[in-house]
């Protein structure tokens, strides 16, 4: 796996309930510019609309070296998922009231693959809760005890 964007923000702002990976639409300059690093996912939500699956809200940058045919920076994408993932998540963000927030862009096998998660928003207590947590770990692992 070959990770090209990460988007840590997700697992500070929501708690992450299942996973899920995607293939990408994708134009050929979009790949180079992917092999390249230049994406973010920071601000990117999916959407389900008419049974299929969208990436909105990702910047993948212009190719350098593209020329008139270079792809838009924010379109929408189109995700590979079957019909019945489709279906699942959909139900899921029906009932239980969730986000579907995307987390990594990598390349597996020379593909293009987004991993993805159902995801609950976190209140400001369960921020500081968290941080609490992440906060005495790390003393724990800086700090050796000697008894």
């Amino acid at each position: 796996m070959n990770l090209i964007s990460n988007n840590k923000k997700a697992g500070h702002d929501y708690s992450l309930l299942d996973k899920f990976e995607a293939g990408m639409v994708l134009q050929g300059t979009e790949v180079k510019s992917l092999r390249l690093g230049k994406c973010s996912i920071k601000e990117a939500f999916i959407q389900i609309k008419n049974g299929e699956a969208w990436l909105m809200g990702a910047t993948i940058s212009h190719y350098s070296h593209g020329n008139r045919e270079n792809h838009e920076e924010q379109r929408p994408r189109k995700l590979l998922l079957h019909k019945s993932e489709i279906k699942k998540i959909e139900m899921e963000i029906k009932t239980q009231k969730v986000s579907v927030v995307p987390t990594k862009i990598y390349f597996s096998k020379g593909k293009v693959k987004l991993e993805f998660s159902l995801a609950k928003g976190k209140k400001k207590f369960d921020k500081r809760q968290d941080e609490v947590k992440k906060s005495v770990e790390r003393k724990l692992r800086i700090e050796p005890h000697f008894y």
